[in-house]
């Protein structure tokens, strides 16, 4: 007897180590759309973000057509958004608007995915410790992209006026960026490429608070390069546009050293 029982558990392990480990029980097996869903909507609510995400995908699998997969695709981004983790939420707003252009929500596809970038970009400045300012501004300008794809799509969505204000945003870092680079050229003395990066700022971003230092930055270069002609020029544009500016007050330092000057003001 004690023989038969060895010889079985000794089958019964070859068989485990043959088949390998036994599966996970799917604990949703017969459940309906409906009740996926419904469990999916509890986990959000009660913050378990990863479980949603699996039973929103197991809604998707099981039951690929209908309301409940469709609704479980766009709260998947929202699930992925609350997660932290914006490639994901990228990623679903993507498919989401490929597989439902012409969808009601469509434009909080749109938002998540301007949002997602948006965040994206705060994330790796708090892991870098950088400022905007100093970085590469190619993810600031794909999440104004984003943002302003919604906004010019659908001009009466709900999420414009928060879109438009992330935007504003945006537009001063970038415009920001470009003087981080003009005061760095200022610096090596590579004057003409640091009027060009002013020069940008004033074409492309005209509106934004920016300005004005750049104007200061390109009187500081043109006086440094001789060009007394286009040095007079920019100042009178400073002060039609900025009367109350700084750089025109009593006490301003009137040659060659006005962007060290604006600069110590500027971090101030």
């Amino acid at each position: 007897m004690k023989h038969s029982l060895a010889f079985i558990a000794v089958l019964w392990l070859s068989g485990c180590a043959i088949f390998g480990a036994p599966t996970e029980l799917d604990e949703t097996k017969g459940w309906s759309a409906q009740r996926i869903y419904t469990e999916a909507d509890e986990k959000m609510r009660s913050r378990d973000y990863e479980k949603a995400i699996k039973y929103f995908e197991t809604l998707e699998s099981r039951y690929p057509h209908g309301r409940f997969a469709t609704q479980a695709q766009m709260d998947k981004i929202y699930a992925y958004y609350k997660r932290n983790d914006p490639i994901s939420t990228i990623a679903s707003a993507d498919r989401f608007i490929k597989l439902h252009p012409d969808h009601p929500n469509i434009d909080y596809a749109y938002y998540m995915k301007g949002l997602a970038t948006f965040n994206e970009r705060g994330v790796v400045e708090k892991l870098t410790k950088q400022q905007i300012s100093d970085r590469d501004p190619k993810s600031l300008r794909e999440s104004f992209l984003a943002l302003k794809e919604l906004v010019t799509r659908y001009p009466n969505s709900r999420y414009v006026k928060d879109a438009t204000l992330r935007m504003t945003y945006l537009v001063d870092m970038l415009a920001n960026h470009e003087l981080h680079v003009a005061r760095y050229y200022m610096k090596r003395q590579a004057y003409l490429a640091s009027v060009n990066r002013c020069k940008f700022v004033l074409e492309t971003y005209p509106d934004s608070p920016s300005v004005e230092e750049a104007l200061v930055i390109m009187i500081s270069a043109y006086d440094l390069m001789g060009m007394d002609d286009l040095k007079q020029d920019t100042l009178r544009v400073l002060q039609t546009n900025y009367p109350d500016s700084k750089m025109l007050k009593k006490g301003v330092p009137e040659e060659r050293v006005w962007w060290k000057f604006w600069e110590g003001l500027y971090a101030s």
